[in-house]
């Protein structure tokens, strides 16, 4: 290889792996700063998409979208493959990393050896890092791990191919070109602005804040449910997909806090500091939230509405954030 590749531990998958690929491209960016560059943030509630029979809530962009959207903000030549079959796509990878490449790959969770058994769940959203080869497989750099790790041929082709939402269909990408200059501050200011247009004003009842009142409005249904054991199980499919998805509702708020306080020391806005602490109370909001359910879950006594309003708060929290911000006229 050119150069010798160097692990990070990250938050979450996506951002961790543009902030590394970046960073050994010349260009050095926190996994916080690729976060909200890319428009990270974000929440959505989908009764019509299925994850394991329950509605998909999403509390980040869909995948890829980090990564394209850094792409047009800091004017980089990003090349992004998908294959038809898996022997392409593994003598493609083999050829890059031959070349010294480091490849950013789209996977499931499921089919990556690595990953303890209890970890593995299918979810066709999971990036990662390829930055060589041995005999029997791949060398990864997976940010939700420590240390780096490896995977044989025939696994990572799995993960690869897998089928159902998201699904990768072989897909990788690697940063061809970064510019000679790029213009930080204009790009954090058109991102933390599309960000708080699309939370407070989305013409989708299913997205931003509208979509945090669609879940609320769900969860006081709950009890009129034919089956006894729904509420349950769609209160803990909330928590899965908060709380062990990726980084999580909370995770992602936090991560969008260390996002602002990095713009300030860029832009050089005390006010942004403020945002950043405000930012940091609506991620703690929501992991009292998933612990409201949680304990819905356990068996202990509950009601909808408990919960409905501590959703409420979440909601009301993530609206004065954006307000405030919109009111910085960056």
């Amino acid at each position: 290889m050119s150069k010798a590749f160097v692990h990070s531990h990250a938050a979450h998958c996506e951002s961790g792996v543009v902030s590394s690929l970046l960073t050994h491209a010349g260009y050095p960016i926190s996994e916080a700063m690729a976060f909200g560059i890319g428009n990270g943030l974000t929440f959505a509630y989908l009764p019509i998409v299925k994850i394991d029979g329950m509605p998909l809530v999403a509390y980040r962009m869909p995948p890829k979208s980090i990564l394209k959207t850094v792409e047009k903000r800091l004017g980089l030549e990003v090349k992004i493959k998908k294959y038809s079959n898996p022997q392409s796509a593994r003598e493609d990878l083999i050829k890059m990393v031959d070349a010294g490449k480091f490849v950013g790959l789209q996977t499931s969770v499921f089919y990556l050896p690595y990953f303890p058994p209890e970890m593995r769940f299918h979810f066709n959203a999971h990036n990662l890092v390829v930055y060589g080869k041995n005999d029997t497989g791949f060398l990864i750099s997976d940010p939700v791990f420590e240390h780096p790790v490896e995977a044989e041929f025939n696994a990572l082709d799995k993960a690869r191919f897998a089928r159902g939402v998201f699904a990768p269909k072989g897909a990788c990408y690697t940063i061809e070109k970064i510019p000679e200059r790029i213009d930080l501050a204009k790009a954090i200011k058109k991102a933390i602005n599309r960000t708080c247009n699309m939370m407070l004003y989305t013409p989708f009842p299913w997205v931003g804040l509208r979509g945090i009142g669609m879940m609320k409005r769900a969860i006081l249904k709950l009890p009129t449910h034919p089956h006894k054991r729904y509420a349950s199980l769609y209160l803990g499919h909330i928590i899965r997909m908060q709380e062990e998805i990726g980084t999580g509702g909370g995770g992602f708020r936090l991560m969008y806090a260390a996002f602002l306080s990095e713009c300030a020391e860029v832009l050089g806005r005390e006010e942004l500091k403020t945002a950043s602490s405000m930012m940091g109370e609506v991620g703690d909001k929501w992991r009292v939230f998933a612990l409201s359910c949680s304990k819905a879950c356990k068996g202990n006594e509950y009601s909808v509405e408990e919960i409905a309003q501590k959703l409420q708060e979440c909601r009301d929290s993530e609206e004065r954030v954006y307000r405030f911000l919109k009111g910085l006229k960056l």
